[in-house]
């Protein structure tokens, strides 16, 4: 196990943002106290310790706010938003860094780089540059020395969730496995080749759409022969974050309204694509990560943090999107066990009764009014609490859904998302059920009812066949139904014992009343003592069992 009483630089850099925040909890785990019953800290406060913290930390601030399975939706809320706050790397560092990544010198390669930086995160800082070529690029370049204080911090962190593990709140959570999972999920993010292959995959998915025009929408592209580990190369934006783009109404012929809105609808059609049709998304998609280009186009960046949904799960989630919008309880029951990876809860009225309540707040509540993303967090909660295990990755789409939710309705404050993807989940459920092509699937379903035609009379002769010559066997398993034979028997058996006994005594007076020898009275008294220990022997047997009503 990390111990985590070794005094190391890094760890009373950590023990002083604690200290100075008031955790006592992590204090004393820090310390190697006693690890008591966890108390956290406030959302407000636990999001400014990650921040005091640094890169690593806001990260696993940024991996927890994907979890509702493990926090309640006031931290998810606080740590959704969660950046980091730190100042440029000055050029003297970055350049090295650079001219190594290339591998030559950057005059071989770049006409000019802006050595101040554009914007600056936690794991990486943006500049403007420009090829020999004349193309105006950005260079998202990686801090340095930030690998060794992740190894540091990830080392820390496996050392903490072990010790949590052994509490009684450490039980009830994979704490281990989380810090596993958040060691695994920054180590990809401090490789940019993983980025850029994202942002190629998320480019080619959102080349065509049904829903939405492709030309829209821009993806950076990638310039591979400058891109490397720490070093990615792609396509300069001219624009602005969208919160902050001003809209210039005039040169496109529309009032700001209709232009707030088709670019919201817009946002919302390009990530219903990405989750329900080909299952791979911008898990990301904050204020900062979206941005309205001077030519009036919406474009997307920062691909290191992407989610992976399979078919059944997108099914699964397109009808709960139904289910909330029709404030159906049942169904949204139904839906979250087949959601997820436990068996079906020994009480399934409960959770309809929990989801009931949950969604009865909503009952009388405009659309307009009701945020879908906080539904959502909060099925997710009722589900944990009733015992079903959510799969991890459902909280990466909370999370694009909750951000992209908060910025178009900060962006168009008249937008309901529910309004948008209603019309769409419609469409995608006859596409699932007739194809791209209803006359294909006609002629596939007419083929198929002539196949079952030919072979109908054949499987019919043959079930005949086995009736009449008495070689059909019916293999039939009735569930719970040991327990009642054993039920079945076991009153069987009182009742003979009961009979028996009875007939015991019934004997021994009818002997007693004619006993006129010691050897009959010695025979009546031997069958009262039989029956008293047996009659008594049943009562216990009752009382034991505990059905004695």
């Amino acid at each position: 196990m990390f111990s985590l009483t070794q005094t190391t630089s890094r760890q009373k850099e950590i023990l002083e943002v604690v200290f100075r925040n008031g955790w006592d909890y992590m204090r004393g785990l820090l310390t190697g106290g006693k690890a008591g019953q966890p108390q956290l800290p406030p959302p407000e406060i636990l999001r400014n310790i990650m921040i005091d913290l640094g890169p690593v930390y806001v990260k696993m601030g940024q991996l927890l706010s994907t979890r509702p399975d493990v926090l309640s939706p006031k931290y998810i809320q606080a740590l959704s938003s969660l950046q980091a706050q730190v100042p440029p790397v000055s050029w003297a560092e970055i350049s090295p860094l650079i001219r190594q990544e290339l591998g030559q010198p950057i005059e071989s390669v770049f006409q000019s780089i802006n050595p101040v930086a554009i914007a600056a995160g936690s794991i990486a800082q943006t500049h403007k540059g420009v090829l020999l070529n004349g193309q105006v690029v950005a260079l998202k370049v990686q801090r340095p020395g930030i690998e060794k204080i992740v190894a540091q911090d990830t080392a820390l962190l496996k050392g903490v969730a072990e010790l949590v593990s052994l509490t009684d709140f450490g039980s009830e959570f994979d704490f281990v496995g989380l810090a596993e999972e958040f060691s695994t999920a920054l180590a990809a993010e401090l490789d940019f080749t993983k980025e850029a292959h994202n942002t190629d995959q998320l480019r080619q998915n959102m080349s065509q759409s049904r829903w939405f025009a492709a030309d829209q929408l821009f993806i950076p592209g990638i310039y591979w022969e400058c891109t490397s580990t720490k070093l990615l190369v792609l396509d300069w934006l001219d624009g602005k974050p969208l919160l902050e783009a001003t809209l210039k109404v005039p040169e496109l012929g529309k009032d700001a309204i209709a232009v707030r809105h088709e670019t919201t609808t817009l946002l919302f059609r390009v990530f219903f694509q990405q989750l329900f049709v080909d299952g791979f998304f911008h898990a990301d998609p904050h204020p900062g990560n979206i941005f309205y280009l001077d030519n009036g186009k919406v474009a997307l960046l920062d691909f290191g943090m992407v989610g992976r949904i399979d078919p059944r799960t997108q099914q699964t989630l397109t009808e709960i999107l139904l289910a909330i919008a029709d404030l159906d309880a049942r169904r949204c029951a139904q839906l979250t066990i087949e959601l997820s990876d436990s068996e079906q809860p020994a009480n399934l009225s409960k959770l309809e009764n929990d989801y009931t309540r949950l969604l009865r707040k909503y009952y009388n509540v405009n659309l307009d009014d009701t945020n879908f993303s906080e539904v959502f967090y909060e099925l997710l909660q009722t589900a944990r609490e009733n015992n079903l295990k959510i799969p991890s990755n459902l909280g990466l789409y909370a999370k694009a859904i909750a951000n992209l939710e908060g910025v178009a309705r900060t962006f168009d404050p008249q937008i309901n998302l529910l309004d948008e993807l209603k019309p769409l989940t419609i469409d995608l459920f006859q596409s699932q059920l007739f194809g791209e092509n209803p006359l294909q699937a006609l002629l596939r379903t007419a083929l198929d009812l002539k196949s079952l035609s030919f072979q109908s009379p054949r499987l019919l002769e043959l079930l005949l066949e086995r009736i009449t010559t008495e070689n059909l066997t019916w293999n039939l398993s009735l569930k719970d139904l040991e327990p009642l034979r054993r039920s079945v028997d076991d009153s069987a058996n009182r009742l003979s014992f009961s009979i028996v006994v009875g007939s015991l005594i019934m004997g021994a007076a009818i002997i007693s009343t004619k006993a006129q020898t010691s050897q009959l009275s010695f025979v009546s008294n031997a069958l009262f003592a039989a029956a008293s220990f047996l009659g008594l022997w049943l009562i216990i047997s009752i009382l034991r069992s505990g059905r004695l009503r």
